[in-house]
């Protein structure tokens, strides 16, 4: 009897120990798959983050203070994003763009340099049948004015454009003739008759791009400069006229991806951007208008 109980009494404890047994065992399991997962949310979570990208934007000089804005606007909208800017004039923008420089999103002050880029434009505007738009993505971003500014106080008393073909001016600041503020000048001139006497009279000086003759007239170093609207507001410029259809055409902004950008998709978006409320209120503040 005795030997019946001392074995009822061992089967009991081997059965506790087997049930403590298991119940360790479904105890370490639990935290076990809780850590798995929680490695799995880390995982995806880190795999959402967009990987950072480099977009390359050459555009016009006469952009530089607007887009330095929406520089700082666009870091939170596109954290990974980081924007560098090449501002020039439109030319030169143009001709870096053909020597293989790194570029993905190219804004114009006139329709010509973004022509001269574009396979789908007249031939004869693009005479070497170059082809770096992207297509699908070229648009007339924004519009400006073509004015005319003097130096604080106008010691000239230069009151519009007419003036600028009587002897109150002595020197004339001007783009050169390969920029696009230098080309609508010389469209204004030309159509009021007094550009070859101008140039003959020696009465202009030439910049390389807007920011510069705009630098002539602030410093006072010429009587009166033809500029953008825009470039006037932010130097603080008074302006005294500005070309209307009769002495000038359109001045329209393309913008438009590159077809050699490493960056597309991303591209797309900025220039999506561009085009919000958001950034044409930027925009609009110093005298831009959206290009219909």
């Amino acid at each position: 009897m005795m030997r019946k109980k001392v074995i009822a009494g061992l089967l009991a404890g081997a059965l506790a120990v087997s049930m403590l047994g298991c119940g360790s065992k479904q105890a370490e399991e639990i935290p076990a798959a809780e850590e798995t997962t929680g490695a799995e949310d880390t995982a995806a979570g880190e795999t959402a983050e967009a990987d950072p990208v480099t977009l390359n934007v050459f555009a016009a000089a006469s952009m530089t203070e607007t887009l330095t804005e929406i520089q700082e606007m666009y870091k939170e909208v596109a954290p990974n994003v980081t924007l560098v800017f090449n501002f020039d004039s439109s030319g030169t923008l143009k001709t870096q763009i053909q020597e293989g420089a790194d570029c993905d999103v190219f804004i114009s002050a006139a329709q010509k340099q973004m022509n001269q880029l574009d396979k789908d434009a007249d031939p004869e505007v693009n005479t070497d049948g170059l082809d770096y738009v992207l297509e699908g993505t070229r648009m007339n971003l924004l519009e400006n004015k073509v004015v005319l500014a003097v130096p604080d106080g106008n010691p000239k008393n230069i009151e519009s454009f007419a003036d600028l073909g009587t002897d109150k001016l002595s020197l004339l600041a001007l783009g050169n003739e390969d920029v696009p503020v230098g080309q609508y000048s010389n469209e204004i001139l030309t159509n009021l008759g007094i550009l070859d006497s101008l140039e003959a009279a020696g009465k202009i000086t030439y910049g390389s791009n807007v920011k510069e003759v705009t630098t002539q007239v602030s410093e006072a170093a010429a009587d009166a400069g033809i500029i953008y609207a825009t470039d006037a507001f932010s130097a603080k410029l008074t302006v005294v006229d500005q070309a209307g259809s009769d002495l000038c055409k359109q001045v329209i902004y393309p913008a438009a991806v590159l077809n050699v950008s490493k960056n597309q998709e991303a591209a797309k978006e900025f220039l999506a951007y561009l085009q919000t409320d958001t950034c044409m209120k930027v925009f609009e503040a110093v005298g831009f208008a959206a290009a219909e």
